[in-house]
Order: C-alpha cells, then structure tokens, then sequence
C-alpha cells in the first residue's frame, strides 16, 4: 500500500529561501501565531511512521506545486492534516484537490472544513439543528463594531471567525462593556483582517470530546476537562494563545488536562450528545474534536468543531486527542492508524486487506 501525507510543517527563519513558495511573504507582517496551526518536524515524523505500518509513505508537504506533486505521487490513500495557509477556506484546498484528481483521503470534506473553521456560519447550523450554542453576532467592519452596542447581553468574548489554535484567543478578548467590545473588534479585524465573531461569555467549565467514526458508528473517547486551575490566579480561564503555546513550557507543562474528566456521568452524557451532534451536523468523517463550554446554568454549548484535530505525540505537550486515545488504551500509532482504517472502509467500501490489518496490528 502506498500513502500519502499532506502536512504543513512550522516554517523557520530561513524558509523563504526555501525554493517552494509559502502561502505568506515571511519577509512582510504578519500576526506573531500566524503559523501556530502548522505542525513541527516531531508531529511530521510520528504520522509517518505510524502510517509506515500499511507500506510506504510519500511526504507531500502542502505548499507550492502541491497539487503537481500529489498527481504524481500515485498513493492509494491520502493522510490530510494540513491546515493550508490563509483564508476561510484553507483547510479544503489539499481535500479539494484530492478530489479533483479522484484520490481517496482521509477526514472530512471541503465543504465541512469550511464550514467548521468559519465559526459563525458554524454556529448558525448549530442554530438551526438546536444544538445549544452562545449568541453570537458578526462584526465585519470597524463601522459594523457599533452593532456590539445593543445586541448581546455582556459580558461577550471576541474572536477571529476563521482561525484556529486559539490564534487571536487571548484573555483580553473578554469584555464587559459596548466601549470595550467596540475597541478589541476593531483590533482583532485590523490585525486578522476577517471578520469577529462576538458571542455572550460562557462562565462554565471547559470541555473537549475526540470522535471516531461515521455515521452511527461515531463515538466519543473519554471526556477531557481544562483544568484551569493550573493557570496563574489572575488569568481568563479558556484556552488561549498564552495557555496552549507561552505558558504551557514542555520543559516545565502545565497540568492542563484532565481525563477522563471527573464529572457526572449525566453531564459526561449529556456533553457527549451535543458533541456528537454537531460532529453529525457539520458532516464530520472519520475524526474530529469538539469543543464544549458551560453555561452559568450548566448547560452544554458548543464552542467549535476541529475536524482536523490536533495531534501532536509528546503527552507533555498536552494534545488533545491523543490524550484522550491513550486514556482509551489506544497508542498513538494506533490512533493514526484506527483513521486510515476507518476512512478506507468509507472510501473503498470494505475493511483494508488482511494482511495489511495484520502489519498495523
């Protein structure tokens, strides 16, 4: 079997010598988290060899000629976790492609990446499917901020609307009054130029599920709580920029995660079904992670979906979805391979050959 993995790898401070052409001038500015969503040598290398179980693999860096590149390349499957580089569409360019030249891939389609990384139109069919979700309204223009005047109870928590990361997520985004909310919008829109999605603040505790599967057979693995205790007295309790990427020092990690988290099993529950809905609802295939939040009622709303999840292997550096894998008993390289195997049996309508079940095993 012959596979293929589209990546984006951190680039450096020499990358724009690099004879591939990067979707930003590193030359001109750029938000400082710019490319917090790509992934590092370690993360590149760990997918490889977990995927190195089925055959070979043929590394298919997502930048430049790209699309060139995967044509000749000529892999049975395509393993997609790249993020692509700007725009609310980026993360359907590599599957889009694929299609386009009728290769199967894994994970979710173009139409459901988009989706899912634009927030608002996200939460609008959460809206429709009565899946609880904060208000929220859309600020597109510094003259649009005004409408934070009247339209949401405050206090509200600001956003880019089609970053992921936690890019432009700091505790400065919580606001308490329309001066407030009026000035970081027209911050986030002068510095992210795209919209801001503005939504009532949830005070409650934060959540994450990991989902394998399609259809009726998605699942959730074990619930992760934040623990955001572990974070200084005087910080927001979400998961910010600072929380995930500054704070969080591999050398010396945060205590962030807690799995399987210690709740009810009603509200274990009841968190699992909102997140399995709105996995369904987006059309989420084979893996994703959903990001759920409280409300002062205690009432799960969800926050986002990331079917492009996060994977990074050292367990210091807090990853979500391997966590809750390894919570579940199942191995990183299982991990990966559990979602090439999943997306086979979409795609091609059967399991993987045996013998091929057996090298993965």
């Amino acid at each position: 079997m012959r596979l293929g993995l589209a990546f984006n790898q951190k680039p450096t401070t020499g990358d724009h010598d690099r004879a591939v052409v990067l979707p930003v001038d590193l030359t001109s500015t750029h938000p400082s988290d710019a490319f917090v969503e790509w992934d590092d040598p370690m993360t590149i290398d760990a997918v490889v060899h977990a995927l190195s179980a089925f055959g070979q693999v043929v590394r298919l860096e997502a930048i430049g000629g790209f699309p060139e590149r995967l044509a000749r390349a000529n892999v049975d499957l395509l393993f997609n976790m790249a993020e692509g580089g700007r725009g609310p569409s980026r993360e359907s360019h590599v599957p889009a492609i694929a299609e386009f030249l009728g290769i199967r891939y894994t994970a979710s389609d173009p139409l459901t990446l988009a989706l899912a990384l634009h927030k608002g139109r996200a939460k609008e069919i959460f809206q429709s499917r009565g899946i609880p979700t904060a208000p929220f309204v859309m600020v597109t223009s510094p003259t649009d901020a005004e409408r934070l005047r009247a339209a949401l109870h405050f206090p509200l928590f600001l956003k880019p609307v089609w970053e992921g990361s936690s890019m432009g997520i700091t505790g400065a985004n919580r606001v308490d009054t329309p001066d407030e909310a009026i000035e970081r919008a027209r911050e986030i829109l002068a510095t992210y130029r795209q919209p801001v999605l503005a939504e009532t603040y949830l005070p409650g505790d934060e959540f994450t599920v990991a989902v394998l599967g399609n259809g009726a057979d998605a699942h959730a693995l074990p619930l992760i709580r934040y623990r955001f205790d572990a974070l200084s007295a005087d910080a927001l309790p979400i998961m910010g920029h600072e929380a995930k990427w500054v704070w969080d020092d591999p050398t010396v990690p945060l205590d962030l995660l807690e799995c399987p988290a210690l709740v009810s099993n009603d509200l274990r529950d009841r968190i699992f079904g909102v997140a399995v809905a709105a996995y369904g609802a987006l059309g989420c295939r084979d893996w994703g992670r959903v990001d759920v939040r409280l409300d002062g009622d205690g009432t799960p709303h969800v926050i986002e979906v990331n079917p492009l999840p996060g994977i990074i292997p050292d367990a210091a550096e807090n990853s979500c979805f391997p966590r809750a894998a390894a919570t579940a008993g199942i191995t990183y390289d299982e991990l990966i391979q559990r979602v090439v195997r999943i997306a086979w049996r979409r795609t091609a309508g059967a399991d993987l050959p045996a013998h091929l079940l057996a090298e993965a095993s």
